[in-house]
Parts: C-alpha cells; sequence; structure tokens
C-alpha cells in the first residue's frame, strides 16, 4: 500500500500530461512538491536520521529529450500475477498494455502494469504503474530503477516524462517493500531525468 501515498502526491501532476507538449513547468512544480513531502515528517519516507540531514532530493535537469509520446497497444486478455517485491508482500498486477517509443533513434518498449487492488478504488480506477531501469541504474541514479505514475489513455498514444520519475520508498528506508522491476523493463540506453540516487 506505500504505493498510495506517492499515487496520491504525483496525481496533480497529470493535467499537465494530457497535452502531449514538454512543459518545464510541470517539471519544475513535480521537483518543488516532491521536496516538501519529503521535508515533511508526516509524509517523508526518509529514515528518522536522514530526514534530520535533509534538505533536497538531487535531480536531473529538466529534459525535453525525456519526454516522449509513445504508441501505446493495449494488451488484452493478460493474466494478474504477483508482482516480486523487496519484501514478502506479492501485490496483484497485470500487464495492461505497452508503450513503444524512440530515445536517440534507437527502439524502445516498456510493459505498463496496474495494480488490481488499486484499480477497485475509484480514486485510482484510472492509474497506471510503470516501473524501469536504465544505463544510470546503479550509477547515477537507485540501482533498483524508478517508477513513473501513469492514467489510462483514452487514445492510441501515451506521453512518458522521465522527468518525472521518482524511486520507489525502498531507496530511503528498508522499512518499505516496493515492486521490483521486472527485467523486460530494463532499458539498454541512459535516461538522465527525474531524481537521482539519495545516497553515494
Amino acid at each position: 500500500m506505500k504505493q498510495i501515498g506517492i499515487l496520491l502526491l504525483l496525481a496533480q501532476f497529470n493535467f499537465g500530461f494530457g497535452q502531449g507538449k514538454f512543459d518545464v513547468s510541470v517539471v519544475e512544480k513535480f521537483q518543488k512538491d516532491l521536496n516538501s513531502e519529503y521535508a515533511d515528517a508526516k509524509t517523508s519516507p526518509l529514515t528518522v536520521e536522514d530526514l534530520a540531514q535533509f534538505k533536497l532530493l538531487d535531480f536531473y535537469p529538466a529534459n525535453e529529450k525525456a519526454f516522449v509520446v509513445a504508441q501505446f497497444i493495449r494488451t488484452e486478455d493478460e493474466k494478474p500475477f504477483e508482482m516480486p517485491t523487496s519484501g514478502t508482500r506479492r501485490p496483484m498486477y497485470v500487464k495492461y498494455g505497452e508503450a513503444r517509443f524512440q530515445l536517440e533513434g534507437k527502439e524502445f518498449k516498456l510493459n505498463i502494469y496496474r495494480n488490481i487492488e488499486f484499480s477497485k478504488k475509484s480514486a485510482y480506477k484510472d492509474d497506471l504503474f510503470l516501473p524501469f531501469s536504465d544505463l544510470t541504474s546503479g550509477k547515477e541514479s537507485y540501482i533498483g530503477g524508478k517508477y513513473i505514475d501513469l492514467k489510462i489513455p483514452t487514445g492510441d498514444t501515451i506521453v512518458i516524462d522521465f522527468n518525472v520519475s521518482y524511486n520507489p520508498y525502498c531507496a530511503y528506508n528498508h522499512k518499505y517493500s516496493c515492486p521490483k522491476v521486472p527485467l523486460e523493463n530494463d532499458l539498454a540506453i541512459e535516461i538522465k531525468a527525474g531524481v537521482k540516487k539519495f545516497h553515494d
């Protein structure tokens, strides 16, 4: 259920994604609001020790090239499965669709998932989950990859803005149980966008 907090936090950013155009103000708001959430003891995933010293998260500069309008392919009749996590929890997900796009002249594909439990709640019925890793993972960004929250698209395209990718809570605190990035969502490219790793 730890993903709910992030979904609530990031839901406000989705209004900018439907336009299909890169908007640096959306990225700036994302960074500002995420920093505010992490600085607040009531909402922060940080340990007590880290929170006492926390100032700001480290972000890559906003990067228009990390904003893509992907072809969306709805995958029907997928079977729900238990998503492996960093703990013992095994939440049920289903593959909802595929996003196909280009970065630096190369073709890529990412699978997009839907949390079965969340989809039964009216507040989250349109939410989709995109976990991914790339060649910065374990170097400049968190070794376990990052997440992007999306909404179910109305057409055959979906906007993916890697600038608003964020670390799972377990990147900051081992008490959390976080979905692991499926191997098929490991991208063979460096995506210098979003939140960087927290600890060196």
